[in-house]
């Protein structure tokens, strides 16, 4: 093997029985206790959580209700959802959806049972392996080997690699496939993705656990017929990694299940904004909004404006895509965006010694198996400040707003704040404010906003089992977005694109 050779990037091969705990979560989660009243919610059964959703919300359709909860996903099999505890001027307590995600973090951040013994298979890594992921695979079948891909979060990456070998009993090559490598050690070829070994030869993969985030579309075509992608891409353009679509999925959702008593709660979200127009939006909701760049994710491309130094840090940046959405702001009671009679403001953590309540969400990740859905993790994260009642000055809102942990130190590069990472333990729970009916009614939303992507998803692939490059450019048409999914895309879809 020559010098260029050996400078190539390759996948790491993971056998069975090596799962460790110790490198699958994090310290602080290894020495922690899962709070009972979690650990309840999790035990519940989707058929006593319908029952009791709908004694409190006596217009929904428990029937509808529970055959949604039952019903598993054709696509959108694994997703994360970001909720806000919010409340309005009449004391209207309810979890919102700020956004789904399609290739979600959080196994390495909940707390294990008091039973777990490590080296068993009851991990939460395991459990979406074995009752999500595992059942997929077996039932395409396929030639070649197990992969994971991934461009960032590496822990968890590594651990769903060790358990898909546990619950495969095969190696599983764990692959980086960082956006714009210009000798990924990852390709797909007739609808085929090959893994680079250490050897340099390129090993057809039958399925792969995808963990690939930054711009999947740009290199993970949207119709890959001989490989088994978990999520496949179509997830992440329908609403999964697409703010923009993910708005109209959710509207189409309301409309179709309206009658049933069953709605997604988001702010106020208007779509498709032309730079020049976001000042405008901005004003008529009261100088306070949230600017969203629609494909970014990891708490990138999110802009709190509170003041007009932050609306003017905004317009001066150059931003790749063509078109935005602005949101209703969710900020304290005094500073909140009213539309229309419609405000939300954050409910906030329990009040600390000073006095002092943060902004917080809370992540719920779930899966789809063959009985329907189940929560695999959660976690929640709260904001660098506390909130002022005053609305903060300068360039100061993120402080009190952002919540993600993401740090961007470069291209390809990351790190965490997890100083600011509440569990779902004895300690870190109860600062919440979150009772066992603001966990179902979180679950709901997730379980309708990920049925809301599916069913975007599902119109998205045509007949022919081909992404629908018409219908999408008409759901959105941003063309620098088009133009990446294009480069990606197979000679058939290009086809579709230059119909348009």
């Amino acid at each position: 093997m020559d010098a260029v050779e050996r400078k190539q990037s390759h996948a790491k091969v993971v056998v069975p029985e090596n799962f460790d705990a110790e490198c699958a979560y994090y310290n602080k989660v290894l020495n922690a206790q899962r709070h009972p009243l979690v650990q309840s919610f999790m035990s519940l059964s989707n058929k006593v959580i319908a029952s009791r959703y709908c004694h409190l919300h006596p217009s929904t359709d428990e029937k509808a209700l529970l055959e949604l909860l039952k019903t598993p996903k054709k696509f959108f099999r694994w997703a994360g959802a970001d909720l806000f505890s919010v409340t309005d001027d009449s004391g209207k307590k309810q979890m919102i959806i700020i956004e789904t995600n399609s290739c979600p973090s959080g196994n390495k951040s909940l707390p294990l049972k008091g039973d777990y013994n490590d080296g068993d298979m009851d991990s939460n890594y395991h459990r979406l392996i074995r009752n999500a992921f595992w059942p997929v695979v077996e039932a395409f079948g396929g030639k070649g080997e197990l992969a994971v891909v991934y461009d960032k979060n590496e822990m968890e990456c590594a651990a769903y690699a060790a358990a898909l070998a546990d619950v495969s009993g095969e190696k599983v090559y764990l692959t980086k496939w960082k956006n714009g490598d210009r000798d990924p050690p990852a390709k797909i070829e007739n609808e085929k993705l090959f893994i680079r070994d250490v050897d340099g030869e390129w090993i057809p993969i039958r399925a792969a656990y995808r963990y690939v985030t930054q711009k999947p579309w740009n290199r993970i075509p949207t119709s890959t017929s001989k490989t088994l992608f978990f999520n496949p891409v179509v997830c992440c353009l329908a609403g999964g990694r697409n703010k923009m679509c993910a708005d109209k999925a959710y509207e189409f959702f309301n409309h179709k299940n309206f009658k049933d008593g069953l709605a997604i709660r988001t702010p106020i979200t208007i779509r498709d904004v032309q730079k020049r127009e976001v000042p405008i939006w901005v004003k008529s909701m009261g100088g306070f909004a949230v600017v969203k760049n629609p494909y970014s994710n990891a708490g990138q491309g999110v802009y709190t404006v509170c003041s007009p130094e932050e609306l003017k840090t905004f317009m001066d940046e150059d931003h790749h895509y063509d078109k935005f959405i602005v949101q209703g702001l969710v900020g304290n009671s005094n500073w909140s965006s009213n539309i229309m009679g419609k405000k939300y403001y954050h409910t906030g953590t329990i009040p600390n010694r000073q006095g002092h309540s943060y902004c917080a969400d809370l992540r719920m990740m779930v899966y789809s198996g063959k009985k329907g859905f189940r929560v695999c993790s959660m976690y929640a994260r709260r904001a660098a400040k506390p909130l002022t009642k005053s609305p903060p000055i300068g360039g100061e809102s993120w402080g009190q707003l952002g919540t993600n942990l993401s740090i961007k130190l470069g291209d390809n590069k990351w790190d965490s704040d997890t100083r600011r990472l509440l569990l779902m333990d004895s300690r870190d729970f109860n600062k919440l404010g979150l009772g066992l009916d603001d966990l179902i009614d979180g679950y709901i939303q997730t379980v309708c906003a990920v049925t809301a992507i599916d069913d975007m998803a599902k119109e998205l692939i045509n007949g022919e089992s081909r992404f629908d490059m018409n219908l999408y450019s008409s759901l959105c048409s941003d063309k620098s977005l088009l133009d990446e999914i294009i480069r990606s895309s197979t000679p058939q879809d290009v086809i579709c694109e230059q119909k348009r």
